[in-house]
């Protein structure tokens, strides 16, 4: 069965879960941007302890422009912020050192498209666990799908919507705010290494 999903910026623990269980995955490219979702946003554990990461968007007077036409505001060094931000929050983890020499390029490189910028984060990702994860997408929009054909997991984008409750694994600063749920997998991937492929392959994931 297909698993529709919308491509995000460093996608959530139970939006890259979605993905590792997925039998085909469908990147849904025709649908018209929201603000406030993890598009362009993802959350981290900081020493300050829930943070957001998010990339600046050109805004547009049409309010129903596709999140494929969305442009990154270069005005912001949003890529210099969000390199320290990770740095301040995850060097100390047990895998940082492991990855971060594959992550780098993704902050160095000029993005004029979100969309593109989601998809070389998806295909990092994959790389630095050693994934085969291919991928569809789509060419209209359908408000709703077959759930007997389609596994409709495009609210997990919108972090607000989804309600998902996962394992706690160790965190760097768990001890000062304890464990916080449902982070980028970036978060998974700096404390758990090769074995956040296990661990999102196990976790359970709801319907709004």
């Amino acid at each position: 069965m297909n698993t529709l999903l919308l491509p995000t910026y460093f996608p959530s623990i139970s939006h890259f879960s979605a993905m590792i269980q997925a039998d085909k995955i469908v990147f849904e490219q025709e649908d018209n941007f929201q603000k406030q979702t993890n598009r362009n946003r993802a959350y981290i554990y900081s020493p300050n302890g829930l943070q957001l990461l998010n990339i600046p968007t050109k805004h547009s007077k049409d309010n129903h422009q596709k999140t494929k036409d969305i442009l990154i505001d270069s005005d912001f060094d949003w890529q210099k912020q969000h390199y320290k931000s990770l740095e301040a929050a995850y060097r100390s983890s047990p895998f940082y050192e492991y990855f971060i020499d594959d992550l780098t390029p993704l902050f160095e490189k000029k993005y004029k498209f979100l969309l593109d910028l989601n998809y070389e984060v998806f295909e990092t990702l994959t790389k630095c666990l050693r994934l085969q994860l291919k991928y569809t997408t789509t060419t209209e929009y359908f408000h709703e799908v077959d759930p007997n054909l389609i596994k409709d997991y495009r609210f997990l984008a919108n972090g607000k919507k989804d309600p998902s409750t996962f394992e706690p694994y160790q965190q760097v600063f768990d001890d000062k705010y304890g464990f916080i749920n449902n982070l980028s997998v970036l978060d998974l991937l700096f404390n758990e290494g090769k074995f956040t492929i296990d661990y999102a392959r196990n976790q359970s994931l709801q319907l709004p």
